[in-house]
């Protein structure tokens, strides 16, 4: 584990992709034959976490929890591709963590079994979604309440929290694809809207090519450009590269 007192020291890559700053841990590593980026954010306070994208290999995003000992207390999808979804049912049952996605992407989602066999994998029911986000969601972890109970709300005000995302809704890979934004740490999960250098496909259901520029160029590239993006598959970028090299810009 590497500890990081000054934000302008934050590096998070393949060699070194887990650190802390601000009592916030932060750990991605892809999953899965399609090698989605499941990502961990945890509370070094009370040890609090939320994953993203728990897409496969489920026992082994466990044994990362546990090795971290944090407990989730959140679950949240950038999207219902069954490749970012297969562990969701796991966790659920081991931890309790809530499960929270964008409800466009609900009958994606309630379909996973059929989106799996088109791809010749098996894969259980999934579990029901908690809480469905709309744009601008919040969601805070890493504080208990006053009376020191554990409850988890989703929010679009305030709430209690020592930390917290905000869900970008970015239509365009799928009708319910978001990404969720770290503001403490400059940090951005993409999910398959926004790749280094690329972005997602849009030939699956619900895809819609002019969507997904539309929500790179109008909701993503607006973001300060210091902000650092982890995406769905593949190496991590920033959004000043993004917006200087993607081909997006030129669009």
């Amino acid at each position: 584990m590497v500890t990081i007192a000054d934000r302008t020291a934050l590096r998070i890559d393949a060699t070194n992709p887990l650190v802390t700053w601000r009592d916030m841990i932060v750990d991605t590593f892809p999953v899965g034959a399609l090698r989605c980026n499941c990502t961990i954010l945890g509370c070094e306070r009370t040890r609090e976490a939320v994953v993203v994208d728990p897409g496969d290999e489920a026992d082994r995003i466990l044994d990362r929890l546990a090795e971290l000992d944090l407990e989730a207390r959140f679950i949240l999808h950038t999207h219902a591709h069954f490749d970012h979804v297969m562990a969701t049912r796991a966790i659920k049952e081991a931890h309790g963590a809530l499960i929270g996605l964008h409800p466009a992407d609900a009958p994606l989602y309630e379909n996973l079994q059929v989106q799996a066999t088109m791809f010749d994998v098996a894969v259980d029911a999934p579990v029901p979604v908690d809480g469905y986000l709309e744009d601008g969601a919040e969601i805070f972890w890493g504080e208990h309440d006053v009376d020191g109970s554990r409850e988890a709300t989703f929010s679009n005000g305030p709430a209690p929290g020592r930390h917290r995302g905000i869900l970008i809704h970015t239509p365009g890979h799928t009708p319910g694809s978001g990404c969720l934004y770290v503001p403490e740490l400059s940090l951005l999960l993409s999910g398959d809207t926004l790749f280094k250098a690329g972005f997602g496909r849009t030939d699956l259901w619900g895809g819609s090519f002019p969507d997904l520029v539309a929500s790179i160029r109008e909701r993503l590239f607006t973001l300060p450009p210091d902000t650092r993006v982890i995406p769905g598959h593949g190496p991590m970028t920033t959004i000043e590269a993004e917006v200087s090299m993607n081909p997006v810009t030129a669009m």
